[in-house]
């Protein structure tokens, strides 16, 4: 990616992502009303990766062959665990609150980026990635902040884990192509889920599971599984790994707004001026010009 400026299209790519998330999360909440958030992870998972091998394999294998696992070992290791830690929190807490938390991958992101990498970042995105913060609080904050339980915990460790993923799948890309650190990641996450599962418990109870829990399954497997981290991998070649956690930002805009029509959480009004600042500033982040648009 260096010395080529980032197409808008790359910008696309991660507000599609926040969409597609955006849908999951209430999607999930009403799936994990009726079924064990354990064995729901675990199916996920391995439809979204044999729908992966079955229209990918040689191409996977190929990918695989021409790099060595630390190649692609920590991002996919940060994907499965965020994607583990995020089901867990919509569980625990409102889908919400469970946004907005997990939304502060925009501030890990280039920290851990100046940490391990020594990428700088420009005083200019300050501004912005403040106003952002406080917009994410408005549109989320009243989801159960007030008390800061297993739920909240859960979508903190998320963002420390989607931070990780960003900046370590974006050195990963230089050597492991999109699809096949896609398919990586959705393995990861299986194995991670059953453990989990093994560890915690839950049993399979999907006997008498309705159409509609399966389709929201299937969902999670098809969209936010394998579209969210295909979009992301392949954004991630064009655009800086802090600027895409920023756009990212939008993803509880759309979560807000997908809520309200399928679980009928209302937002109020500060939650409406919060949600129009974060779609403000992300518009002006993607405005500005940035002399190190290289990794």
């Amino acid at each position: 990616m260096d010395g080529k400026a980032p197409g808008r299209w790359a910008y696309g790519l991660i507000l599609a992502q926040s969409v597609i998330y955006g849908l999951g999360d209430p999607i999930a909440k009403l799936v994990y009303r009726s079924e064990p958030v354990y064995p729901v992870m675990v199916i996920r998972y391995c439809i979204a990766l044999a729908i992966l091998l079955a229209l990918f394999g040689r191409r996977i294998a190929a990918g695989l062959r021409a790099c060595r696992v630390s190649d692609w070992i920590l991002p996919s290791l940060c994907m499965g665990g965020a994607f583990v830690m995020g089901n867990l929190a919509v569980e625990r807490t409102a889908a919400t609150s469970a946004a907005f938390l997990r939304s502060l991958s925009s501030v890990l992101t280039p920290v851990l980026a100046l940490l391990v990498f020594r990428r700088r970042y420009s005083w200019k995105h300050l501004p912005i990635l403040a106003l952002v913060i406080l917009g994410l609080y408005l549109l989320c904050g009243r989801g159960g902040l007030a008390g800061f339980g297993a739920g909240e915990v859960f979508a903190l460790t998320q963002a420390c884990l989607l931070a990780g993923s960003l900046v370590f799948g974006q050195r990963s890309l230089d050597r492991v192509d999109p699809i096949t650190l896609t398919a990586m990641m959705t393995a990861s996450s299986a194995v991670l889920a059953l453990a989990a599962m093994v560890t915690v418990g839950g049993g399979w109870h999907f006997e008498g599971a309705s159409l509609g829990v399966w389709g929201g399954i299937l969902y999670m497997a098809v969209g936010c599984t394998i579209a969210g981290y295909f979009l992301q991998n392949t954004a991630l070649k064009y655009i800086p790994s802090r600027r895409a956690a920023l756009l990212q930002c939008t993803a509880p805009v759309m979560t807000a707004v997908f809520s309200r029509l399928i679980l009928g959480e209302k937002p109020t009004a500060l939650g409406i001026v919060g949600g129009v600042l974060i779609l403000l500033c992300v518009s002006a982040e993607i405005m500005i010009k940035d002399e190190n648009n290289g990794r």
